[in-house]
């Protein structure tokens, strides 16, 4: 169990019992042109993941899949509205009447001079619903709902730790990928392949913000940080003379960073590479594994600002969440400062 910032939670709920539990849509950010050799296309899905969409839509059309285009992966057991692209330079794309089903409704047609690409929308807004909540053994539950408005308030004004999702390991690509690195199997295709350098490397810098956790300086200045500067992908070498550090911090301009593990000198120093590299040495197998496979040192912030958060509560049993999070992180970092949850899996 990853190390939580705001201790145990007091209460404990059932996470995904249904798909309308967990709704999740796209934010671009950005307008369409409304013209070019792109067709982008607003989908909401429902127990569909991104992949199965994007081939239903090359087969419906006849498009190559390399043609078709999408910024972010979105869970399948969920409802989900996300944007794709689909590239068809002077004609017009058919066959798209004939793809909707309970599982697939095309919302909305735009066409754009570019592509749609990896992490260009600007944030998902969640709205997740938690059943069968109640306090934990030995606690009131006023007591519980109490500690989860407070933490609420601590949630919007600090953010959470930024850890990588179980969804990015999947059931078994860590077990999978440490098996590989000792020589004892090898993925089948590029799809496998990648799967098992992510999980790998996130395991990596989960295990890196962990220890800061731990410590309680996840959040806060350590010698030799790397700060990322909120919402973009901008990084620098903090300076322990830059007396502007903790109040930037304070009002999350800036966060604190952690390697995404690859090629290269860890541009930390001081006190961070130490733990870093620490950190890595305990985990061996990963880290000399991942530079052999031409990944670059990269940055992750190790703080995850969380925007918009309310909660209601329609019955005594019942929670629902609502919060807005930049493109590339995870809900259940949320919900693993709130709550004891327990996802449901079909």
């Amino acid at each position: 169990m990853l190390p939580r910032s705001l201790g145990a939670p007091l209460l404990t709920g059932r996470f995904k019992q249904t798909a309308d539990d967990f709704v999740v849509d796209e934010v671009l950010g950005f307008e369409c042109s409304g013209a070019g050799e792109h067709l982008w296309l607003q989908i909401r899905k429902t127990g569909l993941s991104t992949p199965d969409v994007a081939d239903q839509l090359a087969r419906a059309t006849g498009l190559r899949a390399a043609d078709i285009s999408w910024s972010g992966l979105k869970d399948k057991h969920g409802v989900c509205t996300q944007w794709f692209s689909l590239h068809s330079p002077g004609k017009e794309v058919s066959g798209l009447a004939g793809l909707a089903s309970d599982k697939l409704c095309i919302l909305q047609q735009l066409r754009n001079h570019k592509k749609l690409r990896r992490g260009s929308h600007r944030s998902n807004r969640f709205r997740i619903r938690l059943r069968e909540v109640a306090a934990v053994a030995d606690v009131t539950a006023d007591a519980a709902w109490q500690d989860l408005q407070q933490r609420l308030a601590t949630v919007a004004q600090a953010g959470v730790p930024n850890y990588f999702g179980e969804q990015r390991f999947g059931h078994d690509n860590l077990s999978h990928a440490e098996a590989w690195f000792l020589g004892q199997r090898k993925p089948r295709g590029r799809l496998e392949r990648g799967m098992w350098l992510s999980a790998a490397r996130s395991a990596l810098f989960n295990a890196v913000l962990a220890r800061r956790v731990e410590q309680d300086n996840w959040h806060r200045y350590l010698p030799g940080d790397v700060m990322n500067l909120d919402g973009s992908a901008s990084v620098f070498l903090a300076s322990a003379d830059d007396d502007s550090l903790p109040q930037r911090l304070l009002l999350q301009d800036i966060h604190p960073t952690g390697p995404l593990w690859g090629q290269g000198e860890l541009p930390s120093r001081d006190v961070t590479a130490a733990l870093e590299q620490a950190v890595a040495a305990e985990m061996a197998v990963f880290s000399e594994a991942l530079p052999r496979f031409g990944l670059k040192q990269e940055r992750r912030s190790l703080r995850l600002p969380v925007k918009a958060i309310d909660y209601r509560r329609p019955d005594t049993g019942t929670l629902d969440l609502e919060f807005t999070l930049p493109t590339g992180t995870y809900a259940t970092a949320v919900l693993h400062e709130l709550c004891n949850y327990h996802e449901v899996r079909p």
